[in-house]
């Protein structure tokens, strides 16, 4: 407290103060994101070129390899990404995130032991990658809310600062991950390839096992009467004038969504049994189902939220319209993830084509992702969102994403007119693609970043790790429409069509991606100029 010229006296609030646990989960998420990188920017390189698909007395073409081993690499970046919805269920209701990114690491450490020990046992390995997709997946939701359990209403424009920090770290482990494992894999071949990266997860784990007396634990919450759920459940069997007509279109989805799960066990047997490729893919086929009943029952609930039953304060009524708005936003993100994600796959095949030293990696040429990410996110805070202010326009979280939908479109015609250039002949040096890269960064930078703390500041107290899941599952639903995509090319009336425009099967995607993109981009500006803002940072200083 200090006077003023007239003696009056102010109160000085005191400096924010950064908690000192967060080192502990700064220094975790560093370990584990060196090894989740290790092993997935390898993934499609170590498929492409090994048997483990294709056993050597089958005469697989380069592009059937290819193909197949894209498959596999976003069917599983797919299944990353889906399960957090279980972590988020698990931290929310019964283990707390403490615990559940505890259990869930040792799970992680198990998955990177078998790809290590079966790396010419497909069985084995494809254990490895479920494990490997369970432990990543489950802890990811919880990771990022756990960071913001450690802050305040004192201090929570340091956790704006954390979470770029955090971000930026992630880059950190996965540029050296990036640069070095496609060495390994070269010289020393899968087993210690992927043996490393699994001694830098149970590293992680340590380090976070180390922090566990100065956590902040938010105690897990059993199901609340005015939770989204309940609400929604209420909402969807209300007897009431329009209860018939949003009931028919819930179970308009459900059916859709059932029969989408049957054409995956359908599928299943097709590979089990008449050893033949699936139509679509059973991955592709659940996750489609999984899209189709949460957004026929969330319009549902939405129709009929003005109409509630008694028994729903307002408040709650109100929360659960904002989920679904938050909802909807992640939904118009996901063709960003179809583009991001494919430059572990599709970009690191056309790298392979590109002439470059004899000592360079393909899959190495990823490393430019993190570096520029650690480059930019500093540069964009210190130099670009300032410069922004002054000319009179705020660099708000919506508008950041947005543009940056926009951008990662942009990377993909550049990509797309090198491929063109490729397919006809012409020879490229692989350093053209720093240019995509840098667009494709610099729109992740916008995106990416800024959606992390952007979905924990937007989530009600009660769904935190919820609603931190679902924006995961927005990357589950890009890898989705890539599979989707590659399915439908594979369609020979397709094919024929495409060849007529005079482009390959390749350069077509990657306009239809581009488009794709700038679609998405407008759709989401619209949005987002409609969104009302909330702020759920907790109140209390500490909760035990």
């Amino acid at each position: 407290m200090v006077s003023n010229a007239e003696g009056t006296a102010k109160v000085v609030a005191a400096p924010a103060r950064m908690p000192g646990q967060i080192g502990y989960i700064i220094g975790n998420e560093a370990c584990e994101r060196f090894s989740f990188y290790g092993m997935r920017n390898i993934l499609t390189q170590f498929l492409a070129s090994s048997t483990l698909l294709f056993a050597a007395t089958e005469m697989a073409s380069v592009a059937e390899r290819e193909a197949a081993a894209k498959e596999v690499f976003h069917t599983f970046v797919l299944g990353v990404y889906f399960f957090p919805l279980l972590g988020a269920w698990l931290a929310d209701r019964y283990l707390g995130k403490y615990r559940t990114i505890l259990y869930l690491s040792l799970v992680y450490c198990a998955g990177h032991a078998c790809l290590a020990v079966f790396e010419k046992n497909k069985t084995g390995f494809f254990a490895g990658l479920l494990l490997i997709a369970l432990g990543s997946g489950g802890i990811k939701p919880c990771v990022s809310a756990f960071v913001g359990d450690q802050f305040d209403q004192s201090n929570k424009t340091l956790a704006r600062l954390v979470f770029d920090a955090f971000y930026w770290i992630i880059n950190f482990g996965s540029f050296f991950a990036s640069l070095l494992m496609p060495w390994f894999l070269r010289w020393w071949g899968p087993a210690v390839a992927f043996g490393i990266p699994g001694l830098l997860m149970g590293l992680a784990t340590l380090i976070f096992w180390l922090g566990r007396r100065q956590y902040v634990h938010i105690a897990p919450t059993a199901p609340h009467p005015d939770s989204f759920l309940s609400v929604s459940r209420d909402v969807l069997f209300a007897d009431d004038r329009n209860g018939r007509s949003n009931r028919m279109l819930a179970a308009a989805g459900g059916i859709l969504a059932l029969l989408f799960f049957v054409l995956g066990f359908a599928d299943l047997g097709r590979m089990l049994w008449w050893h033949t490729a699936p139509i679509i893919g059973v991955a592709s086929l659940w996750c489609l189902a999984l899209v189709v009943a949460i957004g026929f029952a969330g319009a549902a609930v939405w129709r009929q939220l003005d109409q509630a039953p008694v028994g729903h304060s307002v408040e709650a009524i109100q929360g659960a319209r904002h989920v679904i708005r938050i909802m909807v936003l992640f939904f118009l993100v996901t063709p960003f993830w179809s583009l991001f994600d494919q430059k572990a796959s599709t970009w690191v095949l056309q790298a392979a084509g590109m002439s470059k030293p004899s000592w360079f990696e393909p899959s190495q040429m990823q490393a430019l992702n993190p570096l520029l990410v650690m480059l930019l996110i500093p540069c964009n805070n210190l130099v670009l969102y300032p410069l922004l202010r002054r000319l009179g326009t705020e660099p708000t979280a919506l508008r950041r994403m947005g543009v940056g939908i926009a951008f990662s479109g942009l990377s993909w015609v550049v990509v797309g007119a090198m491929q063109i250039a490729i397919d006809r002949g012409h020879t490229l040096s692989i350093t053209w693609q720093i240019l995509p890269y840098a667009l494709l960064t610099l729109g992740e930078v916008l995106v990416s970043a800024t959606g992390l703390e952007f979905a924990y500041s937007q989530a009600p107290p009660a769904m935190k790790s919820a609603i931190m899941a679902f924006w995961s599952l927005s990357v589950t639903v890009g890898n989705l429409w890539v599979l989707l995509a590659n399915a439908a090319v594979r369609n020979a009336s397709v094919t024929r069509a495409i060849e007529q425009l005079g482009i390959g099967v390749t350069g077509f995607q990657m306009f239809f991606f581009a488009g794709f993109a700038f679609l998405a981009a407008l759709a989401f500006a619209w949005f987002a100029a409609r969104y009302p803002l909330a702020d759920h940072y907790r109140k209390a200083a500490t909760i035990d």
